[in-house]
């Protein structure tokens, strides 16, 4: 019974010559062949498929029950004087290195527990910088470079256009190549788009922010001088989009080859739980982008010059660039270990033999021409892997899913602080912080839940999809949490007149009687807190006459408000620096399930991941996610944060004047922020839900009978390899 070639021969077990169970005896020339394997595990006789040695016997389940190696004396002798060397089955030596330097050391760290945590690293830094620092500091250069949030949404959406100019490419020509070596040059060149991100900081020239005495109080206040250098900041949202695109294109190979190279080194009922520890990182990265991020934004931008304005101080402009340099700098370190790797794992030829085909069947038998080990190896073999990839229904509809979810998220990551800085009367860095409490448990969390459930009550493809169903049904409930609002902090002249009334129109009107005549100019915004719980412009528009300083929290106080009344004692009244702080009893509620939101959200993230790849043949795994990537950033993540910022900035009511154009959005209206938010969140999250019940529908699984190995080979026998084979060292279990 002679044994046909086998068609992994990317994982290490495609042999030149058939290889004929009926000989009892290794065929000539290969008796005397050896093979040099991991320590304590000899050189073997004629290999067979699965990477296990032929001892005369009669079949293929016979030969099962049989040890990997056999071993003498004088091989473990030899073994151990020459050392520990790793070698695939194709001959290529499965050391971790840089060309000719291996050192034993390192060999420490060739584990899939090593690379998963190099990976981790570079998920995280990436989170942080892309998903974190920029969302952070969004406002903070908006104010800085003259910019609108429509701008800033296109900057957020530079990165996702990147990724879409990369990932055919990268998972096509990647997934066949030297995965850790795509990965290693992608991680450096996310780490150079990080430090190009920084670069305006020190090109623009120094901010220059009238402080609070330069504001002056009524009668003192003077207008500054219009020049044509405030407006031309904005051109530099061009860096800060080629920045995002180096962001875009590191990237690519994270989160494409980097999950499919951790799915071929591990056990198939590990993968889920290796791919979510990845993912978790990714999403704890941001977490720790907003809590790291709101710190810095608390020195300001100009370090070591001294200036008399606190961060509550809408003039204030943070040091948004101190985390890009410091992941710029983490990002180029971690790419050195990750290029280091081997092409395949040491121990990693076995999993790919125990792997149970859960492909979509399509019914011409097209499917199986992925199995061909020749396929995908051109530029020829292209338009047929896309054609196979758009024939599977399943595949096409959880990429449209994918979308939906990835328009929210990357819209709600982009805008979400923004959203609790209008909702809750925060500051920038505020607002950071708070934003990042949600996402840790919520996000890194959920991540990591939805790869225990799929492994822990072993789902396949149909039930892992279903999973996905009952999360984003979940999260389409919680998200009418934004039938409610907290309404706006009173603001004379911008959410009502001077004397309480409403503003007629909507129309701003800042000058009134007990203001008229101060003086006061528009083009600065300084808004202060009256004793009266109304905000105002800035001191002038409050008819402020006096300044001090309070000593407890170091915020200006003015005092002779004329346009604040006392509560109690007739006269004018006083006025602090800063918003005045929010009381809303919605808070507690509206923060409790924006978390379930959140939760349920970045729960199905990792089940609808894995159901993608279980969806596909294993070799058009890589370019499977390549193509998924695609349209969920085309349709999802470029979208998304443009199409936020500008349903944002409709609800704007105070835009910035620079000399008679307008800057960026002051003070936005709370209840249609919150109304664009739940229609958005109701459209795409029926979308998501609508998706994942046709893929369900429409999955059809291979019959029961279909073999392991991406071969899709019909089984032999009842030969149990995980059981019969002996361990290697290399093999990692959880």
């Amino acid at each position: 019974m002679a044994m046909p070639q086998n068609s992994t021969g990317e994982n290490g077990f495609c042999f030149a010559q058939t290889l004929d169970f009926s000989h009892l005896s290794p065929p000539p020339g290969e008796a005397g062949r050896t093979f040099d394997t991991p320590s304590g595990q000899e050189p073997c006789g004629t290999p067979l498929s699965n990477g296990m040695a032929s001892s005369g016997a009669p079949s293929p389940s016979d030969s099962c029950a049989k040890p990997l190696c056999s071993t003498t004396p004088g091989e473990e002798e030899t073994q151990l004087n020459e050392g520990i060397k790793y070698v695939s089955a194709e001959g290529e030596e499965l050391v971790c290195g840089w060309g000719g330097f291996t050192p034993g050391c390192l060999q420490l760290f060739n584990t899939s527990k090593g690379i998963l945590f190099f990976l981790c690293m570079a998920s995280f830094l990436q989170g942080m910088t892309v998903n974190g620092f920029i969302n952070t500091v969004i406002t903070s250069i908006e104010r800085r470079f003259d910019l609108h949030s429509y701008q800033s949404g296109l900057i957020a959406s530079s990165y996702d256009i990147a990724a879409c100019v990369c990932l055919t490419f990268v998972s096509y020509f990647g997934g066949n190549g030297h995965k850790p070596r795509w990965l290693g040059w992608g991680v450096l060149v996310m780490g150079l788009g990080s430090l190009l991100f920084a670069l305006p900081h020190f090109t623009a020239g120094r901010y220059e922010a009238r402080s609070a005495a330069e504001v002056g109080v009524c009668g003192v206040n003077q207008s500054l001088p219009c020049t044509q250098a405030a407006s031309s900041l904005s051109s530099y949202r061009f860096v800060f989009m080629l920045g995002q695109f180096l962001h875009g294109m590191g990237a690519t190979p994270l989160y494409t080859l980097g999950v499919t190279y951790l799915d071929e080194n591990v056990k198939t009922n590990y993968s889920p739980v290796y791919i979510a520890v990845f993912y978790t990182a990714a999403i704890l990265g941001p977490a720790a982008g907003y809590l790291v991020g709101g710190m810095f934004l608390n020195i300001y931008t100009e370090i070591g010059r001294e200036i008399d304005i606190a961060p509550e101080n809408t003039l204030w402009v943070g040091a948004w660039w101190i985390g890009f340099l410091g992941a710029g700098a983490a990002s180029l370190l971690n790419s050195i270990p990750i290029l280091g790797y081997p092409q395949r794992l040491p121990g990693s030829q076995r999993y790919i033999v125990m792997r149970v085909s859960e492909a979509h069947q399509l019914k011409d038998g097209s499917h199986k021409k992925a199995s061909d080990p020749d396929f995908g190896k051109t530029v020829k073999d292209l338009p047929r892997s896309v054609l196979l990839l758009l024939k599977n229904p399943t595949f096409i509809f959880l990429c449209l899913a994918g979308a939906t979810e990835a328009t929210l998220i990357a819209g709600m990551s982009t805008f979400g602080p923004k959203f609790l800085e209008s909702q809750f009367s925060l500051s920038a860095s505020e607002a950071a912080t708070f934003f990042g409490y949600l996402v840790v448990p919520a996000g890194g969390g959920g991540t990591f839940l939805g790869g225990f459930l799929v492994n822990k009550f072993k789902l396949r493809c149909s039930g892992i999809i279903k999973l996905c169903l009952l999360c984003t049904v979940s999260s389409l409930l919680a998200i009418f949490i934004f039938f409610i609002h907290c309404p706006n902090m009173p603001m004379a002249g911008v959410t009502q007149m001077y004397e309480g009334s409403a503003l007629p129109g909507g129309h701003l009107n800042l000058t009134a009687a007990c203001n008229a005549e101060c003086g006061c100019v528009q083009e600065t915004y300084s808004p202060v807190c009256g004793s009266n719980n109304i905000m105002y412009y800035s001191p002038c528009h409050a008819g402020c006459k006096k300044v001090s300083e309070n000593l407890k929290n170091g915020k200006k106080v003015y005092h002779e408000c004329s346009c604040v009344e006392k509560t109690l004692l007739p006269g004018p009244g006083n006025a602090e620096a800063g918003k005045c702080t929010s009381s809303c009893a919605k808070r507690p509620l509206l923060l409790f399930f924006m978390f379930m939101v959140i939760l349920f959200t970045f729960l199905s993230s990792i089940p609808a991941l894995t159901a993608t790849l279980r969806c596909v043949s294993d070799r058009q795994r890589s370019f499977a996610l390549g193509i998924q990537w695609i349209v969920v950033r085309t349709l999802g993540g470029i979208p998304g944060p443009i199409a936020f910022g500008s349903m944002i900035d409709k609800s704007c009511l105070l835009w910035q004047d620079q000399c008679g154009e307008q800057g960026s959005c002051y003070v936005y209206q709370n209840s249609a922020m919150s109304r664009y938010t739940l229609i958005a969140g109701l459209v795409y999250k029926v979308l998501g839900t609508t998706f994942f019940i046709v893929a369900c529908l429409l999955y059809k699984a291979p019959p029961p009978e279909s073999a392991p190995g991406s071969s899709d080979a019909s089984e032999r026998g009842n030969c149990d390899l995980q059981e019969h084979k002996p361990p290697l060292p290399a093999e990692e279990d959880i």
